[in-house]
């Protein structure tokens, strides 16, 4: 599956921001997705992932209650809603895709290309 990430931009702190990942090749019903992020000089992160039918949902404690993944399996795309932003936030943000639900880069077999996420103080 070809992943392409969408969205990004410059926003100020406390404001929103609405990813998606366009999915092409297989449909995306088939895996559990997530997003991921990386700042400047430091590892890819876990921000969320979902199952497959969208019914559970994992967040990093970072992202809990500001930001929400959903995902519509007919068109093909996951969207991350990001709320009440924070300079911290800033990093290209990646979406995955996985067979199951796992918090670690290793075990996402399919990237997309990042958006850049700015977040400004």
């Amino acid at each position: 599956v070809q992943l392409q990430a969408s969205g990004g931009g410059l926003v100020q702190a406390g404001g929103s921001l609405r990813l998606a990942c366009a999915a092409s090749g297989r449909t995306i019903s088939n895996y559990v997705m997530g997003w991921f992020r990386q700042a400047p000089g430091k590892e890819r992160e876990f921000v969320v992932a979902s199952s497959r039918l969208g019914i559970r949902t994992r967040y990093a404690d970072s992202a809990k209650g500001r930001f929400t993944i959903s995902r519509d399996n007919a068109q093909n795309t996951v969207y991350l809603q990001m709320n009440s932003l924070k300079p911290e936030d800033t990093a290209v943000y990646y979406c995955a895709a996985a067979a199951r639900m796992e918090v670690t880069t290793d075990d996402y077999d399919y990237w997309g290309r990042g958006t850049q996420v700015t977040v400004s103080s």
